[in-house]
């Protein structure tokens, strides 16, 4: 128990005083409201005591930094040793476009690398496809071939930054040409770093950039997850992704909830089909979460998902590695809270939000820019941007102590409830079969769609405010500089392709590409084949099809 039965009596007697006054205090002085709830709408009282918290088991349920259920972090000094890593989401334009940006932000202090590839990328389809047309290089960087990529990591040092890929249904073929373009540079795989994000099942919920069904897009998940634990040890081969299950509407719970629950589907395929060991992959799955604008519920999310995590992985896996219990996780600021309406606004809105991830115990932060809702990031500001992190880090006192939050009534409480409904929706979601059964069902896009409702009607209703939204307007307009991407970017793109396609050895890449249709059709590991076929310049789009030809497309069913 966290408290004696004296101090619960003591403390039981002041709040029946302090309830009293407050009655008294109504009478002439009423609330402000009549329901004080969070941003995912979990019911806020008034007045947190001893009495919220008097289950705690102080050694089982807080505990140590560095130790079981890793409540409070999975490292013993927390930030004293190391800050968290300045992670900027960056990609723009060409290739050449994007890797100026990355040295612009490692020149201002960035110390890891994140990179935004665009839309025809992102769904395995080359620059000159028809469906690329008007979206070449206009949400991230256009990726073709190894040698756009080799011009994109071009002077990095790969052995000393470490690389985030936001890519999914194509992460095969990305992470293989990265492989390819380091072996190129002379730097063995067992000395690169980096995140793949490569996590399907939040496509089908949330995100929908698919390819193929979710059963095959997990099989390539796995063959990722197998060829890195083997080959290259210092790679996250996922990144299982909460932030755009946020994005898309859902509470902090149902982020927390299905995120793990996703999770817990890798896990359980890379053991049934691979028969590997938990203890021998599961040090390298990390975690992406959304840190959204309510300080203390995106608090008590944090360190709830830890110790979720280490549960499962001990109790359902039986993991004996204590770094296979450890939930690492990067955080990036809510792009969903951000506003076209006075934009300047969302700076104030990042730093909260980077604030509770820090205090959250993140490992890794993107914070967005305050334009980031009208265009791609200028280049003044994401300095802004970046600099807001290094603030936080350097100036404010916030990384002297671990787990600072650790003890209050109201966060011990509110950690506790957070996972408590988390693990109804697991076990809810066990109940239906699984994750991949769950989403046939339409049960998490249902869940986060009437979410999303909700929240929308009480923001009309002005039970949750927007500053500048549905208070605090005006007629007058703040403009911000536009960054937009010259329609050249897809001309020279589509050329460069061209010219790779007539240097390269066709029959090479015929072969190359037979080879991953038959591993597709067999269980044989395709990450080899993918490195040997970016290697003789086999372009995205070849692969891709080759996987649209063995597992079909993946259509949204449109639950409504």
């Amino acid at each position: 128990m966290y408290f004696s039965d004296e101090t619960l009596k003591k403390s039981q007697h002041l709040t029946e005083k302090w309830q009293n006054e407050v009655q008294k205090t109504l009478q002439t002085h009423p609330d402000r409201k009549n329901r004080f709830s969070t941003v995912s709408d979990l019911d806020i009282k008034r007045l947190y005591t001893p009495e919220d918290v008097k289950d705690v088991d102080f050694a089982k349920d807080i505990g140590a930094p560095g130790e079981f259920p890793y409540l409070r972090g999975n490292q013993v000094t927390g930030y004293r040793g190391n800050y968290w890593t300045f992670r900027m989401f960056s990609g723009m334009g060409s290739a050449r476009d994007t890797n100026a940006r990355w040295h612009m932000l490692l020149r201002e202090g960035q110390t890891g690398l994140s990179t935004a590839f665009d839309f025809p990328t992102l769904m395995g389809y080359d620059s000159d496809s028809p469906k690329a047309l008007g979206e070449v290089g206009k949400c991230g960087v256009a990726i073709d071939t190894l040698e756009d990529f080799l011009e994109l990591i071009d002077k990095i040092p790969l052995t000393q930054v470490t690389t985030s890929m936001t890519i999914n249904p194509p992460a095969t073929i990305l992470w293989a040409m990265y492989c390819a373009a380091a072996e190129a540079k002379g730097v063995p795989l067992a000395k690169i770093g980096g995140t793949i994000q490569n996590d399907m099942l939040k496509e089908f919920i949330a995100q929908k950039t698919f390819m193929c069904p979710p059963e095959p897009s997990v099989r390539l998940i796995s063959d990722t997850i197998e060829f890195g634990a083997k080959h290259v040890p210092r790679w996250n081969t996922i990144s299982i992704s909460g932030y755009h299950i946020r994005e898309a509407g859902a509470t902090a719970v149902q982020e927390l909830a299905f995120t793990l629950r996703d999770g817990i589907e890798y896990v359980e395929d890379v053991i049934r089909r691979k028969k590997m060991n938990v203890d021998d992959f599961a040090p390298r799955l990390s975690f992406f979460f959304n840190a959204h604008i309510d300080f203390f519920e995106e608090v008590c999310k944090l360190r709830a998902a830890r110790r979720i995590w280490a549960k499962v992985m001990r109790d359902r896996f039986g993991a004996k590695n204590p770094r296979s219990l450890w939930m690492r996780f990067h955080t990036q600021t809510a792009g969903c809270s951000l506003t076209a309406q006075q934009p300047y606004n969302n700076i104030i809105r990042t730093t909260v939000e980077a604030l509770a991830a820090v205090m959250g115990g993140t490992q890794s932060l993107h914070t967005n820019s305050l334009d980031e809702v009208l265009c791609l990031p200028s280049e003044s500001a994401v300095e802004i941007a970046l600099r807001t992190q290094q603030i936080l880090a350097e100036e404010t006192g916030v990384a002297n102590t671990i787990d600072p939050l650790a003890g209050s009534y109201f966060i011990e409480s509110l950690t506790n409830e957070i996972e408590d409904k988390a693990w109804e929706y697991i076990h809810k979601i066990d109940a239906m079969g699984g994750m991949i059964a769950a989403i046939e069902k339409g049960f998490p896009q249902m869940e986060i769609a009437d979410a999303a409702y909700r929240f929308q009607r009480q923001l009309e209703a002005n039970e949750k405010i927007m500053v500048g939204v549905n208070k605090y307007t005006t007629e007058a307009q703040q403009t911000v500089p536009l960054v937009e991407i010259d329609e050249q970017v897809a001309g020279e793109q589509m050329k460069r392709l061209q010219n790779v396609r007539r240097r390269r050895n066709e029959r090479a890449v015929r072969q190359s590409l037979t080879d991953i249709r038959t591993a597709c059709k067999t269980e044989v590991n395709v990450m080899p084949y993918c490195i040997e076929a970016v290697k003789n310049l086999a372009t995205l789009q070849e692969i891709c099809d080759v996987y649209r030809e063995v597992y079909g497309e993946y259509r949204d069913p449109g639950l409504y």
